[in-house]
């Protein structure tokens, strides 16, 4: 094999590892952005549930005021 062979085999390695690259850092910052709307969305449940809980407790209280 001629220098000249290698020295295009070597670029096109290269060029095909930067694709490979790009398209990782694509589907990184595609899993990224999932990661984050996933993390609102847990936050909004549980800020949800906790709402449920203060609003069981305050009833629970409630009630037995009522029955005293």
């Amino acid at each position: 094999m001629s220098w000249a062979s290698e020295a295009v085999g070597a670029i096109r390695k290269i060029v095909l590892i930067e694709d490979r690259v790009d398209r990782m850092a694509n589907q990184v910052d595609q899993l990224a952005e999932t990661c984050q709307e996933l993390d609102r969305r847990l936050l909004r449940l549980e800020a949800k549930f906790e709402l449920i809980e203060r609003v069981a407790t305050t009833r629970r209280s409630l009630r037995g005021k009522s029955k005293s």
